[in-house]
């Protein structure tokens, strides 16, 4: 099968009563579904533990897509695809399940020409990630000559380059690598996606985009939210493997690759490992003087009093788990030696954005730079959730006099159809189908985001920090700022 060609498949979905489901999958499905970008041989089964017939599952379903769809649930639409939601029970480790969901799965052929096809998607707890794998292998579900048969993961991938390593060997014995779509939903976004477009088809960013024009690069991920109901998740994960590891590390690669040969997936991955391979190396002198890492205390979000991280379900009330982490990195090759990439990421901050800046450099103090005081010209990549791209620049202010100020030429890609900008699971769901992984991680980009992480950790194991060290509703620990401002730099907000 041709990649672009959705090809006829029953989506299997493990955790199908899950959170992830209700809110993501199932209003995707819909979307792409009323698009009529799904095959026309397709159908959906849910597996889970709780106790529902068919009719009781689809109605939640129907629920959850009326709430989360960003198109208005239309009865002929749903008519038809509620006909082919089907629900199924039974324990992930329940041999009896299997054999149950095979029969189905096989009945199910014949009844809408899949051929054989599945896409199995573990919206599951990572723990069952092997467990399930393992049961669809000695059930004779997940190999098949004449059929294929793909595997959609969830992060985390591991909790270490160990655990990772571990459960990746597990996965590929059953399912070949090619086979393995590891989801990481920032990739799917519309701004992400623009990157290489930006960057690849115009010449006025290409022959900029070097340490000749580029004095740094920020990367900021942020958000007004806690923890929440994830306080047990977040004691065994903190906000460097929640953010660092995949999703900032993803928007860094993007931003500096290399220019693929070509637009297939491996040209494009390719690329993006050999960023990872040239950021600098991790050691005590680099964590002492290049990272910060924080945890929120009391404080307020608008007019409303929240609380500390220590105060949050299933939180211990000496936690010294970050949920806050900046660094800067330099990425060791002809391209950006000596340019500073800057990330940061965190929970209950000022505002919520994901955003990328790049600062050019300044103009010698020659003419109006002598006598004006003048801002740096950046382009601003906005991902969420206002999606866009400004570009700042200095201009004369009207009147008499010779000011000169900052102005903006703003692309807001979402502003007149905020509710109606697709949803990253419609995108990655659909390249799923169509058997295109360029949005997915391949294992190499998880190993060497893993083994920076890794390193990073042990060092701290080693030291404390004085926690909670930023009030909620800020940018963040004071040493933040100073990490840029010691360079004579400063974070942008923009």
């Amino acid at each position: 099968m041709n990649k672009g060609t959705k090809m006829p498949s029953i989506v299997v979905i493990f955790g199908g009563t899950g959170d992830l489901t209700h809110r993501k999958l199932m209003p995707s499905l819909y979307n792409l579904f009323h698009q009529r970008q799904l095959p026309d041989s397709f159908a959906i089964v849910s597996v889970g533990r709780k106790d529902f017939s068919d009719e009781e599952y689809r109605e939640q379903v129907r629920i959850s897509i009326e709430k989360f769809t960003r198109f208005k649930l239309t009865e002929d639409v749903w008519s038809i695809m509620r006909e082919r939601i089907y629900y199924v029970r039974f324990n992930f480790s329940d041999d009896g399940g299997y054999v149950k969901l095979k029969n189905i799965l096989e009945e199910m052929d014949d009844k809408y020409n899949t051929n054989g096809n599945r896409t199995y998607y573990l919206a599951v707890s990572p723990e069952y990630f092997a467990v399930i794998v393992d049961k669809l292998k000695h059930h004779d579900m997940a190999l098949s000559e004449k059929s294929i048969r793909r595997l959609v993961i969830e992060k985390p991938f591991g909790k270490d380059l160990s655990s990772a390593e571990e459960l990746n060997d597990k996965i590929t014995r059953v399912f070949t690598e090619d086979n393995v779509y590891r989801i990481d939903h920032y990739l799917g976004k519309e701004m992400i996606q623009n990157i290489m477009v930006l960057r690849f088809s115009n010449p006025i960013f290409g022959h900029l985009w070097n340490n000749n024009y580029i004095d740094n690069v920020q990367i900021t991920s942020s958000e007004t939210v806690g923890v929440e109901n994830r306080g047990g998740y977040y004691e065994n994960a903190g906000a460097l493997k929640d953010m660092i590891q995949n999703h900032l590390f993803q928007l860094l690669t993007l931003i500096a690759m290399e220019a693929p040969v070509n637009l297939d997936t491996k040209s494009i991955r390719d690329e993006k490992i050999k960023i990872l391979k040239a950021i600098k190396h991790v050691d005590e002198d680099f964590v002492r003087h290049n990272m910060v890492r924080g945890q929120y205390g009391p404080g307020e979000i608008g007019i409303n009093k929240v609380n500390g991280y220590r105060q949050e379900e299933k939180v211990a009330p000496d936690s010294d788990v970050e949920t806050f982490v900046a660094m800067k990195v330099f990425v060791d090759n002809f391209r950006w030696a000596g340019v500073p990439f800057y990330l940061r990421t965190g929970k209950r901050m000022k505002n919520k954005t994901t955003e990328i800046v790049i600062q050019f450099k300044e103009l010698p103090k020659i003419l109006y730079a002598r006598e004006n005081n003048l801002v740096p010209n950046l382009l601003i990549i906005k991902v969420q959730p206002m999606e866009g791209v400004i570009f700042q620049f200095n201009a004369k202010k009207p009147g008499t006099g010779n000011e000169i100020v900052p102005v903006k030429m703003d692309f807001c890609q979402n502003c007149q159809m905020e509710n109606n900008s697709p949803e990253a699971y419609e995108r990655l769901i659909s390249d799923v189908l169509k058997g295109d992984s360029t949005l997915f991680t391949r294992w190499d980009e998880v190993e060497y985001s893993w083994r920076f992480v890794d390193k990073i950790i042990s060092i701290w194991k080693n030291s404390k920090e004085q926690f909670p060290n930023y009030v909620s509703g800020t940018w963040g620990p004071e040493a933040s700022q100073e990490l840029l401002s010691r360079d004579n730099r400063q974070w942008w907000e923009i």
